[in-house]
């Protein structure tokens, strides 16, 4: 028996494919119920054969209503409701006889978004005494709703706010020297530090200045020296509190929101190899979430070693090598002989056991002894970052790098993807693991990057 305030969602496509978990917030432990049209289901089976995140979830949805015992099946005048329960999950599988929208080839999605609202009026009518809403990420698939009097909504988490964060900090002391202030608990300095803080500015009273970051509440100053011998060194305050983060090799995951060209990836990368090096780790893997990669594995089948059919995936990971490379490299050789650049580069892969890894066959491993970067994380959804950072052993550090600027994953927005939620939970401190986040907000690669930045991030 439905109860008179039990609600009625009626889900997108897109609502599934974000995740699967969004259903059980929705029923609110069986107390609504969840309607999902036919032409989701149609739309989640087509994804299922897809190995990115996409079809994970379709898949995961599959494996739910496998599950599912059926309570009954209405049948109306022009449509029927299929009734399901799972454990405490109540869902309603709605289809029509006859939809007023024709498929049309080229215009498929669209014809998908009027078909699924259509079933939402259906809903309005079968469901008559209860408030019915209908849930979408599409803005333009909430238009159209709103143009049939269907109340709408977006997921909470896209109505979310992104917190202010101060992970850099400064605060004014006397004058004293740099060895006073080195390992001293920074509550004695800043009463209302918060574990966010992890980036301090002295400032002296005769304008000097002192950098550090913040370690088990000592802080760890920034010496002139501290980069010395480094191929690829910080150029500026944030470069060089991100760089010391990880160097420091106290923090087992760093969160980095960077602008582009704010040399996140290259400077992870060469960091990552000092630490090699140094033999705290054996090796460095490169996880990368595009869309891009996403696409391209589902196109061709990605396997493992399969490089070359998935170039594009690692375009980016193969720039960075190329640079380092040439800085190692004299110029004379880095100029003139692109394959003294090329055997260089494979020579850095050898020698800091460099692998590539994409999301979709991370499911079953474990990973040891190594830096692990994930990079393009702002792409990621919660499910996808439980499941890379769920295959790291306690030998192992985690570089989260991505930009909030640039999202490219239809199913998700600034509120919702993973690289947001790990920058939220910087915020707290946890038993588990140490965590440093930083934002990189200046571009450094070059004229091109500061002046996309200037004209087009204008408010």
């Amino acid at each position: 028996m439905t109860a008179k305030n039990s609600k009625v969602y009626v889900v997108d496509t897109n609502v599934i494919l974000n995740n699967i978990q969004n259903i059980y917030r929705l029923s609110e432990e069986g107390g609504n119920i969840i309607v999902i049209p036919e032409t989701v289901l149609i739309e989640l089976e087509d994804k299922k054969k897809l190995l990115s995140e996409t079809g994970y979830q379709a898949r995961e949805f599959s494996r739910l209503l496998a599950k599912a015992k059926v309570k009954e099946a209405d049948h109306k005048n022009g449509y029927k409701v299929a009734k399901f329960f799972i454990y405490t999950l109540v869902i309603h599988i709605v289809s029509k006889d006859k939809y007023d929208t024709d498929l049309e080839s080229g215009y498929i999605s669209e014809s998908n978004d009027k078909r699924i609202i259509e079933t939402a009026m259906v809903a309005q009518q079968y469901y008559k005494g209860l408030k019915v809403t209908f849930v979408s990420l599409d803005v333009y698939a909430r238009v159209f709703a709103v143009l049939k009097s269907i109340k709408t909504e977006t997921l909470h988490d896209d109505k979310d706010t992104v917190p202010e964060f101060e992970f850099v900090k400064t605060i004014s002391i006397s004058l004293v020297p740099a060895k006073k202030i080195k390992h001293a608990n920074i509550m004695d300095l800043d009463p209302e530090h918060k574990p966010d803080n992890f980036c301090y500015i002295f400032e002296m009273e005769d304008g000097s200045t002192h950098h550090a970051i913040i370690k088990n509440n000592q802080i760890d100053l920034i010496g002139d020296n501290e980069f010395r011998g480094l191929k690829v060194k910080p150029i500026n305050r944030e470069q060089k509190f991100y760089m010391k983060a990880i160097l420091s090799n106290f923090y087992d995951m760093v969160v980095v929101d960077a602008k582009a060209g704010s040399g996140k990836t290259l400077l992870a990368l060469a960091s990552a190899m000092k630490l090699v090096e140094k033999k705290h780790y054996d090796k460095i893997i490169y996880v990368r979430n595009s869309i891009e990669s996403l696409d391209k594995g589902a196109d061709v089948g990605y396997l493992a070693g399969n490089d070359e059919k998935f170039r594009i995936y690692n375009m980016a990971l193969n720039d960075t090598l190329e640079y380092i490379a040439k800085k190692m490299l004299n110029k004379k050789d880095s100029e003139y002989d692109i394959h003294a650049v090329e055997n260089k580069i494979l020579e850095l892969v050898a020698r800091y056991r460099i692998e590539k890894l994409w999301p979709g066959e991370a499911r079953g491993r474990t990973l040891s002894d190594a830096i692990v970067i994930l990079d393009e994380w702002q792409n990621s959804s919660d499910k996808t970052t439980q499941l890379i950072l769920s295959r790291l052993d306690n030998s192992c550090m985690a570089i989260v790098i991505g930009s909030n600027r640039q999202i490219d994953n239809f199913y998700l927005n600034r509120y919702n993807n993973g690289l947001t939620r790990l920058l939220k939970e910087s915020r707290k401190e946890h038993e588990q693991i140490n965590m440093f986040a930083i934002e990189l907000q200046k571009a450094v690669r070059g004229k091109f990057a500061e002046f996309s930045e200037e004209i087009f991030d204008r408010k």
